[in-house]
């Protein structure tokens, strides 16, 4: 069943609408203040709302990507025009796995066919894409559900009060989430359960789409500054941390939006189980092998020195748009978007087979198939 209602109408993040006859993306550079739906007409323009996270989250932009070579391959199915749109897809967001394995699969299939072909498969490509990112989605909430109601059959069904970290919700995937997708199941079951949401600077997807998310679904959350989730484990306001990734080695290592590893940290020292949900399409199989390897994208200044807002006048400011200034330009800034937390601080991972050890004795108990071959992005 889909999970994400907006205004009584279900809506995935990413989807070709054969009526307009291209490629639609929720805006999530307008949320919460506006829910606008954008058009994707050219590959340079997927490639621009990737860079300017108009989408974003690991999963969705690999979707996105898969789209953006449709697009590129219905306006030239030539060899020039396949490599250059790969190379501007792979070059918009370094971090995420997701995108350049998208990326790298689909190219592999579309050079092993004749160029009048390719448009059509890579429409085939991008929507299976999709649908396999809802499932494993789907599946990660079932399993991380469960460890829901576990934690709530210790407690005499008091409420479980879970702590997430930037946006892992329906908007970072096509549909049901990473991190969210556990809450989402809970939630529907009945179980009382409540969210700690973190407001993630310096571009605030907790604040301005994980808190969106979870109201839309009726689910009770509470808002936080990023500085007090460590109070909160302290004072035993927290009974588990659920996160998602951009990227897992097989190590169990994992790479996710900044400020990840502190609660990491946090919930070691207080003794709070650390969960990361983790789709097996984030996982880094064959590609860094160390933290080191894992390349940390640095954004400009301006997402330090701007927020998102609305005036007194009803008018949107961010970013994108001229933004509403908060600090002073005239010193020098650092933006680092992700960190690695080792995999010692992480209680399991959950995935769409089943929840496991962070290790690479755990990972392989459950897909000895992604250790023993070069399995396609989109494989399942």
């Amino acid at each position: 069943m889909p999970d994400m209602l907006v205004n009584n109408t279900h809506y995935r993040t990413i989807w070709f609408d054969p009526e307009l006859d291209t490629v639609q993306i929720i805006d999530q550079t307008r949320l919460p203040y506006r829910f606008e739906i954008s058009s994707l007409h050219t590959v340079q323009q997927a490639a621009l709302a990737i860079s300017t996270m108009r989408v974003r989250g690991a999963p969705l932009i690999g979707a996105t990507a898969a789209y953006g070579l449709a697009l590129a391959m219905r306006e030239n199915p030539d060899d020039a025009m396949l490599s250059d749109a790969c190379e501007m897809l792979i070059a918009t967001r370094p971090t995420a796995i997701n995108l350049r394995w998208a990326v790298m699969a689909l190219r592999s299939e579309l050079q092993s066919r004749s160029p009048e072909y390719r448009a059509e498969y890579a429409w085939q490509f991008a929507a299976q894409l999709c649908d396999n990112d809802a499932q494993a989605c789907e599946s990660i909430g079932e399993h991380g559900a469960a460890l829901l109601a576990d934690l709530a059959a210790k407690n005499e069904n008091a409420v479980i009060n879970v702590m997430t970290h930037c946006n892992a919700g329906w908007l970072a995937t096509v549909d049901w989430g990473t991190a969210l997708a556990p809450v989402y199941k809970a939630h529907d079951a009945g179980l009382n359960v409540h969210v700690w949401v973190s407001e993630t600077r310096p571009r605030n997807q907790g604040f301005y789409l994980t808190a969106w998310e979870l109201a839309a679904h009726g689910v009770p959350h509470t808002l936080i500054a990023d500085n007090a989730a460590g109070h909160l484990m302290q004072t035993g306001q927290v009974d588990c941390c659920i996160v998602g990734t951009d990227r897992t080695l097989p190590t169990g290592d994992v790479c996710n939006k900044i400020g990840t590893y502190l609660k990491a940290l946090s919930a070691k020292a207080n003794a709070v189980p650390f969960y990361v949900a983790a789709p097996s399409s984030s996982i880094d199989w064959h590609g860094a092998q160390t933290a080191a390897d894992i390349p940390i994208e640095q954004r400009g200044p301006d997402e330090l020195t701007h927020v998102t807002g609305v005036s007194s006048a009803g008018e949107l400011l961010n970013v994108r748009l001229g933004g509403c200034e908060v600090a002073s330009t005239s010193t020098e800034f650092s933006n680092y978007a992700f960190d690695v937390t080792p995999a010692d601080l992480v209680t399991a991972l959950i995935t769409e087979r089943g929840t496991v050890p962070a290790s690479q004795a755990g990972l392989r108990s459950l897909f000895p198939d992604r250790f023993s071959s070069q399995s396609a992005y989109c494989d399942g």
